[in-house]
């Protein structure tokens, strides 16, 4: 009993001197970094939709004047669409605050979107919270909405099931994908019930298969007359509803990011597409949450993989939509983005990949006039930071042995097959080829966080410059400089063009107006008066890094104070 008691002791000890040197005294925080925070997270690890909420429901807790946590509604099956505020609540009002969207996980393989969303918050909370003047400013002039995962259903079931790196991509609404009368009776099997689905391959004298004699995972494609030694028979599963095929009907086969209310296409024109737009639940509540926020005038969606920074149009058809005013401050940002991002280019989906229909990213711009983009996550160029055979199996093989100690693959080991007999099943494990190993994980986060944020900046900053006050005999003329002090417009050429959005108001008050006009050149005294409630002007749009002139003719008062309310532009205000 002594010696137990002893070694108590020690552990007691040992435990108190980690402890010690945990306290923020004894640490040295990294530039960039909150040195303390309130909330302890590990960035090199991926969350369910549990710990999604306990981490977003920390936050909240421990930053009550900076994030508020509340639900857009409920996902298919009842999980709640958790989304975060994010603003210095002591100066002003969220929603009367240019804001920004975020939101990852559309695709519920594509998981590390939620995390990156995730580390947005925390970093803005926590590094606010440390007294760091860039985000202080940041969150007083500006709102965060952040909705860490819009899938999170089938996100539990990517984490918590046996899958392969590519599913489910889809959400899970069940759909009879062989046309058998049922649904989900042929998914993938856990065949080792090791948790992992990898690959199947057996010897065969007809294969064209061979393993690679550098590196003996590896299979490789035989050429011309040379003999193979395997064939590979696709993802670990079996026939279980015996139609002949293996895992063709897993669990659902909509796709979420193909549901959208902008150039809508049906299933047999755009694959994935479900009854009709909005019909899924969860993108249902994300235009609800939106429609209720007018003041959103930037957005950001996380997918994987490639690394590319993409803008609309997603198909070919949607060309005229983009117009130049628009894409020039498209291309100012995406630019930055590349510098920020490295081995990420900024691209454009109909041109540089694909045609997409009815996708978030253009009804967030067309649809609601907002400057959006989607990011996909993870590029082999962070590999070996070189571009050089950034894709290749070659470097997906090399830089597991040579920095994962070899731990994305399962070795090849046999297996007896109901169907196939004698086989072998290996692979990469589903946390490979298109998330992030945990030592990279934090730093892409950080980049892409930092593009937000970069992105957020330059929405609407609003203020009143020159107030001019004249006597012209009997009445006083007054004139006010509206300024926009960032890249992006009150309102985007979108938004103008379809009238998206109410107009800016221009309000005086301090006198009885009985004119009021915008000044389209002061030099020349050209004016476009507006006749009716002359005391509020309405203004399509301030430019971004420009200004637009206002005027009244006022009967009595020497005071008067210009006020600017504008939904995508925020409010400010000046007396003279």
């Amino acid at each position: 009993m002594k010696i137990k008691h002893t070694i108590l002791l020690v552990a007691f000890i040992l435990c108190a001197g980690i402890l010690k040197a945990q306290q923020p005294e004894n640490i040295l925080a990294a530039v960039g970094t909150p040195p303390n925070p309130k909330v302890q997270v590990s960035w090199n690890r991926y969350n369910d939709h549990a710990a999604i909420t306990d981490i977003c429901k920390k936050l909240a807790a421990a930053h009550p004047n900076l994030v508020k946590l509340e639900s857009m509604g409920k996902s298919f099956k009842g999980k709640e669409l958790w989304v975060m505020t994010i603003t210095d609540s002591k100066v002003g009002s969220g929603d009367k605050k240019p804001a920004m969207y975020i939101d990852g996980n559309i695709h519920s393989n594509e998981i590390q979107g939620s995390e990156f969303a995730l580390y947005t918050a925390w970093y803005l909370a926590e590094m606010y919270a440390s007294g760091n003047k860039a985000i202080m400013s940041l969150l007083a002039d500006k709102t965060f909405y952040i909705a860490p995962t819009i899938n999170p259903d089938a996100r539990d079931n990517f984490i918590h099931q046996a899958n392969t790196a590519h599913s489910p991509r889809t959400g899970l609404i069940p759909i009879d994908n062989d046309r058998d009368g049922t649904t989900n009776e042929d998914g993938f099997d856990d065949l080792d019930n090791d948790g992992q689905i990898v690959m199947m391959r057996r010897k065969s004298v007809t294969g064209r298969y061979k393993v690679d004699p550098t590196d003996n995972r590896r299979m490789i494609l035989v050429s011309g007359e040379e003999k193979g030694e395997y064939e590979l028979l696709g993802s670990e599963g079996i026939d279980n509803d015996g139609d002949g095929f293996v895992n063709e009907d897993g669990e659902g086969a909509y796709d979420p990011n193909r549901d959208w209310g902008w150039n809508w296409q049906p299933n047999y024109i755009q694959g994935g597409a479900y009854k009709y737009p909005f019909s899924i639940p969860e993108n249902r509540a994300i235009v609800d949450f939106v429609m209720k926020h007018p003041n959103i005038a930037a957005a950001q969606s996380y997918h994987n993989n490639g690394g590319m920074i993409l803008r609309g149009p997603g198909a070919l058809e949607d060309l005229d939509t983009y117009n130049a005013l628009d894409i020039r401050v498209y291309d100012a940002l995406g630019k930055k983005g590349e510098e920020m991002l490295p081995g990420y280019k900024y691209l454009v989906v109909y041109k540089d990949l694909y045609s997409v229909f009815g996708g978030e990213l253009d009804w967030f711009y067309g649809g609601r006039g907002i400057y959006t983009f989607s990011n996909e996550l993870w590029t082999g160029y962070s590999m070996y930071n070189k571009t050089d055979g950034e894709d290749s199996q070659t470097q997906l093989y090399t830089f597991d042995k040579d920095l994962l100690m070899k731990d994305a693959f399962v070795d090849w080991h046999p297996f007896k097959h109901p169907t196939y007999g004698d086989i072998e099943i290996g692979g990469f494990k589903k946390t490979y080829t298109r998330l992030h190993p945990g030592f990279l994980l934090e730093s892409d986060a950080h980049r892409n966080m930092a593009f937000s944020v970069y992105h957020a900046y330059n929405t609407p900053k609003l203020s009143v410059g020159e107030i001019e006050v004249k006597d012209i005999g009997g009445l006083t003329q007054v004139t006010a400089i509206i300024n926009n002090e960032r890249m992006i417009p009150t309102h985007s050429s979108q938004d103008v063009k379809n009238n998206i959005e109410t107009p800016d108001i221009i309000s005086l008050t301090g006198g009885t107006v009985v004119a009021g006009m915008i000044v389209t050149n002061r030099d020349m005294n050209f004016t476009v008066e507006q006749n009716r409630d002359p005391a509020n002007i309405k203004v399509q749009n301030i430019p971004g890094n420009s200004f637009v002139t206002v005027r009244w003719l006022v009967k009595g008062g020497s005071k008067f104070t210009v006020n600017v309310s504008s939904k995508k532009g925020g409010l400010a205000s000046k007396s003279n």
